[in-house]
């Protein structure tokens, strides 16, 4: 063979090789969007590092069997601290239907975009004296907010990397690294087993019914310090399925399983209430849990439930119904 025929052959293979790898790579990019919602957003696809997580699981109050790997490592999904905000007037990048998590503290009131939340799970941040940790999972569709006040003192939460029940394992910045449930609202690892977190009041509701009420609220800022895309949902197909992405134990079919409903506890009961039990008209229903009195609303229009009066010792959060049925299988469920 001659040098010109094996040159002519050598380009020939890289020519084919190029193309192939270009193909797979193609492919790669085809099949991302119908996956993406599932590992979150293009920027957060990471592999979990290693076999095993990075957290002393030898006293965890829940089974290490369940705990399950969600994608992105220990702080692949960055939770935000000291925040930056902005006036209602400039946040432009809302439109009135998204949704936001609506916090008033000590007179002061704060939205926090789900579109931003989504991307970062987690945000500790201060309003007025007291710190706060703005939390939400969006496997479960669930907003909690924490005073970050525990009984081990003050706590700055991260995102493990980890899931239980298909929901966000918090971690604790301090040195011991403790695993915290969001839905369980305690710690379920190191010197916070057991450890109660206290949730405050907040809403789940749009951006235009937020500023009504609070006209003199700020906004979480989009700018995060982050490279992200707020105005994509890499979970918007997860939500116009049914199945879920990881397994949850226990079951229960009394409501669909994304369907979303305010849950309302004490030390003792619960009570979760979903959209349903309105029959798709505005209004407000009263329920007494061990004495304590609590006032739900239902905006038709919005699709979003609120606690509109309630005693002191209940607290509550939004979330799908097979995420509080898996946390909390007593719980009474409200009627239509």
């Amino acid at each position: 063979m001659n040098t010109k025929t094996a040159l002519h052959r050598g380009l020939q293979q890289i020519c084919v090789v190029a193309f192939l790898l270009g193909l797979s790579f193609y492919l790669v990019r085809l099949e991302l969007p119908r996956r993406q919602y599932a590992s979150g957003p293009e920027p957060l696809q990471q592999v979990q590092r290693g076999s095993s997580p990075a957290f002393d699981l030898s006293n965890a109050t829940i089974p290490v069997n369940e705990i399950k790997a969600g994608g992105p490592p220990k702080d692949g999904i960055p939770a935000i601290s000291n925040p930056r905000t902005v006036a209602a007037n400039q946040a432009k990048f809302l439109k009135k239907d998204d949704r936001v998590i609506g916090l008033s503290l000590q007179g002061h009131s704060r939205a926090y975009p789900i579109s931003i939340m989504t991307q970062h799970e987690i945000v500790n941040d201060r309003i007025g004296e007291i710190p706060v940790a703005v939390t939400y999972c969006p496997l479960c569709d669930s907003a909690v907010v924490f005073d970050r006040r525990t009984p081990l003192g003050e706590r700055e939460f991260g995102v493990s990397g980890l899931l239980y029940n298909s929901n966000v394992l918090m971690y604790d910045r301090a040195e011991s690294e403790s695993l915290w449930s969001q839905l369980k609202c305690e710690g379920v690892s190191g010197p916070a087993v057991g450890k109660k977190l206290s949730a405050l009041p907040m809403e789940l509701t749009t951006w235009a019914a937020w500023q009504s009420a609070h006209p003199d609220t700020d906004v979480l800022s989009i700018e995060t310090g982050h490279n992200r895309n707020y105005r994509s949902n890499p979970y918007a197909g997860y939500f116009r399925q049914s199945e879920l992405m990881f397994p949850v134990h226990p079951v229960s079919d009394v409501l669909p399983k994304k369907e979303r409903i305010l849950g309302i506890w004490d030390e003792s009961s619960a009570l979760a209430v979903p959209i349903s039990a309105f029959g798709k008209k505005s209004g407000e229903v009263e329920k007494v849990i061990n004495g304590k009195k609590v006032v739900i609303a239902y905006d038709s229009e919005t699709q979003t439930l609120r606690v509109a009066s309630a005693d002191q010792g209940l607290q509550w959060m939004n979330t799908f119904w097979f995420a509080w049925y898996a946390f909390r299988p007593t719980s009474e469920v409200l009627r239509n």
